[in-house]
């Protein structure tokens, strides 16, 4: 059992936080250690640079994704601008670095490459002694989850562990775990008892559509293209945190005509996402590291709609390739893609199975059992 364990993330986006909390539930789950504390690395820099990493983060993808996309390629060249960036980042972490030399745990578990870089540092230095484990939120790895001082990288997939090595990390020093997602997405769940609890129909086609967890993307023109669909089905829209985008959903779902073959469910933050995963049959939108991790999780098909540069669409063509996903590029034509899936059960079937055997549901587990062997 280990002693003090420090879980780091960045609330750049909600993935790197539910990856960290996912880990805390598995350590508490398994008694692993004998005090555990997740902190959000940003609650320790000053005011102007947290809003610059997490609401500058959430403007950007929402508003000029392309910018994003262009910004995560440009950077994406190992061990460049690395003195640079560091330089700034230590400019604007002192009370984290601060809080670090205070606590001294015995090993941190980053889930966000900001903590993992300043620590990489503290330790180069002689400040620190503490071990770190890095855990790669997406299925490919960037440049900036690159640092020099660690113990161990946690990655989705086989082909991030051969990237990795290519930049010279030892194979003895990297897991192929998947990506840490809540325990509670390893527990069956039946399907036509989640839609009992849920109030939806219990044999109509079952779309899930996730804005994330801060409710970004074009909801609105996603929900007027399902409009157009043929089939019946059912949808229903997460929202996440985003209060005005519900309120938006529902005032345009109000106007909406009322023979549509589709229903329409909205809801806003929810902690019952693997429940309505398990009533699903299908799931629709972006493709982030930790929706995409859950989902598989649960067997669910992928149609991929929008996919944010860089990360996100880097996720999407591991599901393409590996069979779990369709995509459609163009909005236009989106109704008749999914009704021209639905139309098909047998292709829908083959999705689910290939999006079965890709999850792995006890990440979190698995990653806090190799923790206590390092």
């Amino acid at each position: 059992m280990l002693n003090k364990v420090l879980i780091l993330s960045a609330s750049a986006g909600a993935g790197h936080v539910r990856a960290a909390q996912a880990i805390e539930k598995a350590f508490v789950e398994l008694k692993a250690a004998h005090e555990v504390k997740n902190i959000d690395t940003l609650e320790y820099t000053n005011s102007i640079f947290h809003r610059l990493y997490s609401k500058a983060y959430i403007e950007v993808v929402n508003r000029t994704p392309e910018l994003f996309g262009w910004f995560y390629d440009y950077f994406d060249k190992p061990w460049h601008n690395e003195r640079l960036r560091l330089a700034f980042d230590r400019l604007n972490t002192r009370p984290f670095v601060r809080m670090l030399e205070a606590y001294q745990p015995d090993i941190v578990v980053c889930t966000h490459f900001l903590p993992a870089e300043i620590i990489s540092w503290l330790k180069d230095k002689k400040r620190i002694s503490t071990r770190q484990a890095i855990v790669i939120t997406d299925f490919d790895v960037h440049a900036f989850w690159l640092c020099h001082n660690f113990e161990h990288y946690f990655v989705a997939i086989e082909e991030t562990k051969v990237h990795l090595e290519e930049f010279g990390v030892g194979p003895d020093k990297i897991t192929i775990s998947g990506i840490p997602i809540d325990p509670v997405f390893a527990e069956h769940k039946d399907k036509a008892k989640m839609r009992r609890l849920h109030k939806l129909e219990p044999d109509l086609p079952t779309i899930l559509v996730s804005a994330g967890g801060f409710g970004m993307g074009p909801v609105e023109k996603l929900i007027q293209s399902l409009m157009k669909m043929r089939e019946k089905a059912q949808v229903v829209v997460i929202c996440g945190k985003n209060e005005e985008l519900k309120q938006r959903v529902d005032t345009f779902l109000r106007d909406a005509p009322t023979n549509l073959p589709v229903l329409f469910k909205t809801l806003g933050y929810t902690t019952e996402m693997h429940t309505y995963m398990s009533a699903a049959d299908l799931i629709l939108g972006k493709t982030g590291g930790l929706t995409t991790s859950e989902a598989l999780a649960k067997g669910l098909g992928f149609i991929i709609v929008d996919p944010i540069p860089g990360q996100e669409q880097r996720n999407a063509d591991h599901l393409l390739e590996e069979g779990a996903a369709i995509k459609c590029n163009n909005w236009s034509v989106l109704s008749y893609k999914i009704d021209k899936l639905l139309n098909n059960p047998q292709r829908i079937a083959e999705m689910q199975l290939k999006a079965h055997s890709l999850g792995r549901p006890s990440a979190a587990h698995d990653i806090v059992e190799k923790l206590i062997c390092l």
